[in-house]
């Protein structure tokens, strides 16, 4: 399970999160006054939370001796706090789509007996993610749930410390097609067009690694990615 004892950062998220779950508490009239416009921005502070591992390596060069320590499945990528800009569009009052705008940075580790090794450094994501969206008003909040596709840009990798060190010179993560759920809760400030927003996503997505000593591949390996994605902010709809 992961503690929040050593990210203040995730605190901070999970806090403004619980303050949306407050106010909507304390403000069972604000239904009757929350604001119908066809478009909503959010400006959100954003906790990406991989859970992924290499699920297979399908390639190592023989004769390159510093490279077996790969071969073991022990590998994760840094949590990362990042701002994130979501656009939704409401077709009725409860079907809408949003797409999201943001970009983190990730380095992947070793763990278990992989510990204390850096493998990729600075890989830069950015996650395209289109979800419909169900919303279902009840009082002074406005529950949702969606799912849709996501595409994993990747770019900006190089090799780290650990990886360099045993003669790779470039490292390549592909980008992939993945699926994402979501579930979370608006809180509209009366007819202002202003709220709070708190959500949650789960995405299912993976990466090859590729590993070059020069223009040699001299390893190939497979991740599973499967982050969480908690957010919370504000919005705004008109």
């Amino acid at each position: 399970m992961l503690s929040t004892r050593n990210h203040p950062r995730l605190r901070q998220v999970l806090a403004l999160g619980l303050a949306a779950s407050a106010l909507a508490c304390a403000s069972p009239a604000l239904a009757d006054d929350a604001p119908t416009g066809k478009w909503q921005v959010k400006l959100l502070a954003t906790a990406v939370i991989p859970d992924g591992k290499i699920s297979e390596v399908t390639s190592i060069v023989p004769g390159l001796a510093a490279l077996p320590p790969f071969s073991a499945p022990q590998a994760y990528a840094n949590n990362t706090i990042t701002p994130t800009l979501a656009v939704e569009y409401f077709f009725t009052p409860r079907i809408s789509v949003e797409t999201i705008a943001g970009i983190t940075a990730h380095h992947v580790n070793g763990s278990g007996s992989l510990a204390g090794t850096n493998l990729v450094n600075h890989a830069l994501i950015v996650p395209a993610t289109l979800t419909a969206k169900y919303h279902l008003p009840l009082g002074g909040f406005t529950p949702y749930v969606g799912v849709g596709p996501s595409l994993y840009i990747i770019n900006g990798e190089r090799p780290g410390d650990t990886a360099a060190a045993l003669g790779v010179t470039s490292v390549s993560l592909s980008s992939n097609l993945g699926f994402a759920a979501q579930a979370g809760v608006d809180v509209p400030i009366a007819k202002t067009g202003f709220g709070l927003s708190l959500d949650a996503k789960r995405y299912w997505v993976g990466t090859t690694a590729h590993f070059y000593a020069n223009t040699t591949e001299v390893l190939t390996t497979h991740h599973k990615l499967d982050p969480w994605v908690l957010s919370a902010g504000v919005s705004y709809r008109f």
